[in-house]
């Protein structure tokens, strides 16, 4: 029994000898170490969660119907001249993408709201657009839109323009909108 009970007793201290982090000191001396950037603080962490919600929620108080003809097709994404409401009923509202081969009319008064779910008015670059149906310039398009900063557009060579960005994807405008005041 008792050849048992040492035995057992062995098992059971040897491991947490090798343990060296069972006694803490309470005399610990701030690090000077550079922080991680692969691993931030919790304290970072939190900061760049509620910086991120704040856009979140900014992105989506912004957010614009995109209703316009394709201008031009880029590699990453579509400038649009925006504001064709009519693309907002029926039948032009059952796709996100209504061929070029409708007769629609923009409204000239027509003045963008500074609320949710208002039709975008002007040229704007979308972003972060659904793969299918494909795009071709001059079709139009009406889909949600979250701001997502600017865009730098050149209409002809030697010509650039500043115009607004939006992403059809919350999440795309958010990391871009981030990304850009990280800069």
């Amino acid at each position: 029994m008792r050849y048992l009970f040492g035995l057992l007793f062995v098992t059971a201290v040897i491991p947490c000898l090798a343990d060296t982090n069972l006694v803490s000191s309470t005399n610990k001396v701030a690090s000077t170490r550079p922080a991680d950037p692969f691993h931030p603080s919790p304290e970072a962490q939190n900061a760049l969660a509620q910086r991120a919600e704040e856009v979140r929620m900014s992105c989506i108080e912004g957010r614009r119907y995109v209703c316009g003809r394709v201008m031009q097709i880029l590699p990453e994404g579509l400038v649009v001249d925006s504001g064709y409401p009519e693309l907002l009923k029926p039948p032009f509202n059952q796709s996100w993408v209504v061929r070029a081969n409708v007769s629609l009319t923009k409204n000239p008064s027509l003045i963008e709201e500074k609320k949710p779910d208002a039709v975008c008015v002007g040229l704007v670059f979308l972003t972060g657009i659904p793969k299918r149906p494909t795009v071709k310039a001059y079709d139009y398009v009406v889909i949600h839109g979250y701001p997502a900063g600017e865009h730098l557009y050149s209409p002809v060579p030697e010509v650039k323009k500043t115009i607004r960005q939006f992403s059809a994807s919350l999440e795309r405008a958010v990391s871009l909108t981030l990304a850009a005041s990280e800069k």
